[in-house]
């Protein structure tokens, strides 16, 4: 994302004009606009016109530039769209002053976003959506025979790029025959599909998992494949093709591939990489020292005022609450325990980890000593 213009005051009021450039910034939008704010931006109205005689003609589309007070915001990952609810504040020739509207905000649509507070984690936002290194360095085909999911694990967020079903016929007796035959036909679509989401020029490395052998099946035909097209991506870049275990092709098994030691080296600079490792330190803490791990909002409000929380893991979906006094509550409890010397860990719910922890109430920590007494405590 690029900032054009920023004037802001830093835990005060100010205003920004920004351009996603890609469309996990659209995502970073999600995180950075919160009700209340406001958003400027061009859109399109459909408009009725009259002539004089009061005849009405047909409907056009008009595009015109309206400034919205923020009600509600929608992340659409399949439509690449982001769209912000709210009402004029700026009456115009075709909008009246109070009237609701929706933008819809995509790739090189450019917005002032205006907050009257820019806290510690809408500037974190800010810092992160303009980093280049946020960029979707790595690719994930995770597999099983008949079935493949492509997904683009970026910064922030992972995005499911295609799904290939197909059906298999046994591999034993006559059979066997129809078995090589589907096996290729489904090893093409997974072929042309990865040709069409992975981009070496951004993607660091590809791993391919799988149960059984089917991973390296499909690396041997993608590697042929590209011999005999001369597919220039592949050949080049064989060496970033990794193999990896996976018990089964659907998304749930994509936690257990991240978690692999050989695949957390190559993404360990990424965010995605920092959420599975902490949450794993998490459940060791909680199984091995449990009166050193808590979760649930009580128990770590009690654990931080005892300052005894020593990493703070938290979803960003408890910091985006639509509530203004629950937003609050966990942006000061985020700045608190920072300046208590403490770590914190905000998980991303479009990764794994992230749902994994919103399923455990989103909120949990790991102690600088045993609290016992929390069991004590009605969560």
């Amino acid at each position: 994302m690029k900032i054009v213009h920023r004037d802001l005051v830093p835990h005060g009021p100010g205003r920004v004009k920004l351009l996603p450039e890609e469309s996990e910034d659209l995502w970073h939008l999600y995180n950075l606009i919160a009700k209340g704010d406001t958003v400027k931006s061009q859109t399109v109205r459909k408009v009725i016109k009259e002539t004089d005689s009061g005849r009405r003609l047909d409907p056009e589309r008009v595009r015109l530039s309206i400034e919205i007070k923020v009600e509600a915001v929608d992340y659409d990952q399949e439509g690449g769209l982001l769209r912000i609810r709210g009402v004029n504040i700026k009456e115009n020739e075709y909008i009246k002053f109070g009237q609701y509207h929706t933008l819809e905000i995509e790739q090189q649509r450019p917005l002032f976003l205006s907050k009257d507070v820019w806290d510690s984690l809408a500037l974190d936002v800010l810092k992160d959506a303009c980093d280049p290194a946020a960029s979707a360095d790595l690719a994930v085909v995770l597999m099983q025979e008949g079935l493949a999911h492509i997904f683009l694990i970026g910064k922030s967020v992972t995005t499911t790029c295609s799904r290939i079903e197909a059906s298999i016929p046994r591999k034993h007796g006559p059979a066997i025959a129809g078995y090589e035959k589907s096996l290729n036909k489904f090893f093409e679509r997974v072929l042309q599909a990865f040709l069409k989401h992975v981009d070496f020029k951004i993607v660091r490395c590809a791993v391919i998992a799988s149960p059984g052998f089917t991973k390296d099946q499909f690396r041997s035909y993608l590697l042929l494949e590209a011999e005999r097209r001369q597919l220039r991506p592949i050949i080049e870049n064989k060496q970033h093709l990794i193999l990896a275990h996976a018990t089964s092709g659907y998304k749930h098994s994509l936690k257990e591939v991240l978690d692999t030691p050989s695949v957390l080296s190559l993404i360990k600079d990424t965010k995605a990489a920092q959420e599975v490792q902490a949450l794993k330190a998490f459940f060791t803490t909680l199984s091995n020292d449990p009166a050193r791990a808590c979760y649930g909002p009580k128990h770590v409000e009690v654990a931080h005022e005892s300052m005894a929380v020593q990493a703070l893991l938290i979803t960003d979906d408890l910091l985006r609450s639509s509530d203004v006094g629950t937003r609050k509550k966990y942006v000061n409890l985020v700045d608190s325990v920072k300046a208590g010397g403490g770590n914190v860990h905000i998980f991303s719910t479009m990764h794994p980890s992230g749902e994994q922890l919103a399923q455990l109430t989103g909120v949990a920590a790991i102690l600088r000593f045993p609290m016992p007494q929390l069991d004590d405590i009605e969560m």
